[in-house]
């Protein structure tokens, strides 16, 4: 059977008392049955059962076949070739309840064979386009295409159905859920999760902060970082329908954020310079940030404790240096940072804001720009255009849409600087980010290199050099060093 909705069985449990029944008709001893229930003989899936009957049939277990249609052997012209030929080797004859036999030993028989073959292939060809050209009117309608419940939507409407295990069959009661109503708490995590995205924050940060309210996935999982992506980047969280990848217009459900937010934050996750292999978050704040010194090098430093030192420090990508006492160096470098956000002139420092964007003219473009490729489309389809002046046609249309989508994003991408910048305790501020905000307005503001440093003991009676630690100021006015 290609197709349980309930998952009961009930179809395959009728066509085997059917064929039971006509082998009872013919006086024939049934020595095996095989199903394969949910499994279309179309789809090209691995049928089990199909296959060990195969087997059976080859080693000489049977020599009779009863199916309840010839559709249910085959839908494919080549399963049905093999068929025929392990029939025509082993002897075996083929019954059907609702197409009665196949004398596969015969040209004719085997020519009436093919022929119900590639009927209930074209039918299901024809079924396969009706049902796709279904699910793509639902996707431009804005309407749910089914499937597990996306995190964020489906509110119960008090009413419930029955639904039924597909491996117990038992039948339970569900509520049945409103999917174009957001889950308020669901909803607060998305806008959350992009918050902390915009405000220069990472994917973990939003895992542990889901974590740590005890918010799971709507099959009760925890939420993991690839999952935590995955949420982040879908359409649907603006409200944007999507039809095989591509998006196609409006949906019908409540957004969770706006598109400008949404945009904003896909420019984040799919950023090239982003690292993409899995690893532990930095532990210090500038670790593979800072810049080594010497002479020539152009590697960055990291934080180890080796070579008999007490203390983790400093050394450069290419194992020469170190020495730097790792928290000396990063409470310097902060001391400066939180020094100079403390000035009045701080304000001079923050990018100019995304006033200039106008959101509702850039979404207008965007709607019309993927008419003009759904028209494409058509005309192709038509045979009005050729597929050179499509491609080129549906060339330009994505590069258009990559433009206004990046103006999008540019419209809600928040400066790192903004929670410090005017904030009554600079200090206090800054020790209530997250670390990963921190390296993001570090990146943003300054650029740090390690000079070699002197040996002994410096002028302030102690060891660590803090001349050589050289600062570029990366906004400004005018270039700004700190002594």
């Amino acid at each position: 059977m290609s197709q349980d909705r309930t998952g009961a069985g009930l179809g395959v449990d009728r066509q085997r008392e059917d064929c039971e029944a006509l082998a009872a008709r013919n006086g024939w001893q049934v020595v095996e049955t095989y199903s394969d229930n949910d499994v279309s003989a179309y789809s090209g899936k691995l049928r089990k059962g199909y296959r060990r009957m195969l087997a059976d049939l080859d080693e000489g277990r049977a020599t009779i076949v009863i199916a309840w249609h010839t559709d249910r052997l085959h839908r494919s012209p080549t399963e049905l070739e093999e068929y025929i030929n392990l029939c025509e080797q082993r002897g075996v004859t083929t019954q059907t309840v609702q197409a009665g036999a196949l004398d596969l030993a015969t040209p004719g028989g085997r020519l009436v064979a093919r022929m119900l073959g590639n009927v209930a292939r074209h039918e299901s060809e024809h079924k396969g386009e009706r049902v796709a050209r279904a699910r793509m009117q639902k996707a431009k309608a804005g309407e749910w295409g089914g499937g597990i419940r996306p995190f964020g939507w489906g509110v119960p409407t008090g009413e419930t159905t029955k639904k039924v295990d597909r491996r117990t069959g038992e039948e339970t009661e569900v509520p049945v859920l409103d999917m174009d109503k957001g889950v308020p708490e669901e909803f607060a995590a998305i806008d959350t999760g992009h918050d902390i995205l915009l405000a220069g924050g990472s994917l973990n940060s939003w895992v542990k902060w889901l974590a740590d309210k005890g918010i799971t996935s709507t099959q009760g999982n925890p939420i993991g970082t690839t999952e935590a992506r995955d949420i982040l980047l879908r359409p649907r969280n603006a409200g944007i329908a999507v039809y095989k990848g591509e998006e196609v217009g409006r949906g019908n459900w409540e957004a969770a954020v706006s598109e400008p937010k949404h945009r904003a934050v896909v420019a984040i996750l799919k950023d090239p310079s982003r690292r993409t292999t899995p690893g532990s978050e930095p532990k210090w704040f500038g670790s593979l940030i800072y810049r080594c010194g010497r002479p020539g090098c152009t590697a960055y430093a990291y934080v180890t404790q080796s070579g008999g030192r007490r203390y983790p420090s400093y050394r450069c990508q290419t194992n020469h240096g170190g020495g730097r006492h790792a928290q000396k160096l990063d409470d310097y470098v902060q001391d400066v940072i939180v020094e100079r956000l403390s000035r009045n002139d701080a304000q001079d420092l923050l990018l100019p804001g995304p006033g200039d964007v106008d959101v509702a003219a850039l979404q207008a473009e965007s709607e019309a720009i993927r008419r003009r490729l759904t028209d494409l489309a058509g005309l192709f389809g038509a045979g009005q255009i050729t597929m050179a002046q499509f491609t080129e046609g549906s060339d330009t249309a994505r590069a258009q849409l990559e433009g206004v989508n990046k103006q999008l994003g540019r419209a809600a991408t928040q400066d790192p600087l903004v929670p410090l910048v005017g904030a009554p305790d600079v200090r206090k501020a800054w020790d209530a980010m997250e670390l990963s905000q921190q390296r993001s307005v570090l990146r943003e503001l300054l650029e740090v290199t390690l000079l070699p440093p002197r040996q002994g003991r410096m002028p302030d009676g102690g060891y660590f050099d803090y001349d050589a630690i050289q600062f570029r100021w990366l906004r400004g006015p005018e270039p700004y060093y700190a002594k």
